[in-house]
Parts: structure tokens; sequence; C-alpha cells
């Protein structure tokens, strides 16, 4: 089997998948603890993630019409 990293808290009793997925009986598994991020942590990310959503998309990025979608996404909900 192939290395596959899966989400997963722990809710107080035991240790639970956040998504299902079929495990073997035995199969070996590592579990790492990460910390709780700090809120100026979580603020920090945040404005590092804006920067760079700013340089990716700068004042001058082009603004394009609907009539240039080629095919439509079916689950797209519109806004």
């Amino acid at each position: 089997m192939e290395t596959k990293t899966l989400r997963a808290h722990f809710d107080g009793n035991q240790i639970l998948l956040d998504e299902p997925y079929e495990l073997e009986p035995n199969t070996e598994l590592l579990v790492t603890v990460l910390p709780k991020p700090s809120g100026e942590e979580r603020e920090d990310w945040a404005r590092l993630s804006l920067e760079s959503l700013a340089r990716a998309y700068g004042a001058d990025e082009p603004e394009y019409s609907l009539d240039l979608i080629k095919e439509a996404n079916p689950e797209y909900e519109g806004r």
C-alpha cells in the first residue's frame, strides 16, 4: 500500500478520521500531533495569503465576461 496522509482529530476519547477511508485490520499508522496555531500565527498566515493573492491578481487584471466560457460547470450555483 502506498503512503497516504489522512486528516483526523481527537474528540477527547478517540482519534477519528475526518473523511471515510477503508483501512484493513492491523494497518500500521503514524500519528502526528499538530500544535494549535496561536491567534497571531493565524493572522500571519491570513496576511501572507492575502499578499500572495494580491501579487497573483493585480489591479490591472482583465475582467472576463460570461460569453468567454466555453463549457459551463453544471455544479456552479451562480451568484
